[in-house]
């Protein structure tokens, strides 16, 4: 076997690597992806639908981290002098998917994909765009709903975005770390159960109310 198909077999092994390694980067944020996919599509219930995948998040990005350290390393380790004598390499340049550009975006694409999380929010609109609202205090109602399924800033603001579209909505205030949500109503206009409907509407489950 030559030393050109050595490099071959050798690009397209790392080729399949990469591969895997940007299927673990989407795959780890593919939680609060969907979210945000929803918001787009107006199919607001499927945004938990990978929630199930948070719990391997650290892994999935370890994995995208090993397999994008060895592929630069491969691309960026001395050649050997069997290499260097061989012709092919001084009259052949490598091609686009050999090439070091390539594994600059999909190195750049694997970041954005797992930094996700932190910034999925910056898609949903603000809650100071929110039209205020008076309401007789005798009519304002305070609940807190505990949430199973929210997985990242992403959902919280999924859920406040939905909940705001309820007529009498004051204020929400959804937090994925604390795994609740707390709605200001004017309850003359919407129901603790209606607000409860809108947020198991959206994929997650309430499974209690303060």
């Amino acid at each position: 076997m030559t030393t050109q198909e050595n490099s071959n077999i050798e690009s397209n092994h790392n080729n399949k690597l990469l591969g895997a390694g940007l299927v673990s980067a989407i795959a780890a944020s593919l939680c609060c992806i969907t979210p945000v996919l929803a918001l787009v599509s107006g199919a607001s219930g499927i945004a938990s639908t990978f929630s199930w995948l948070d719990p391997l998040r650290p892994y999935l990005i370890a994995v995208t981290i090993l397999v994008l350290a060895f592929a630069w390393y491969q691309k960026l380790k001395l050649r050997t002098e069997e290499e260097i004598a061989c012709a092919c390499e001084d009259d052949e340049k490598p091609n686009f998917w050999q090439s070091k550009k390539f594994l600059g975006i999909v190195t750049f694409f694997a970041v954005v994909m797992m930094a996700f999380p932190l910034y999925a929010d910056m898609f949903y609109p603000s809650q100071n765009q929110k039209q205020t609202i008076v309401v007789e205090s005798d009519n304002l109602e305070t609940a807190t709903f505990e949430i199973k399924g929210m997985t990242c800033n992403g959902c919280a603001s999924h859920i406040e975005n939905d909940v705001n579209k309820l007529s009498g909505i004051v204020e929400v205030d959804a937090s994925y770390e604390d795994a609740d949500a707390t709605v200001k109503y004017d309850k003359s206009k919407v129901t603790s159960e209606e607000i409860k409907a809108v947020i198991n509407g959206t994929g997650y489950k309430v499974i209690s109310q303060k």
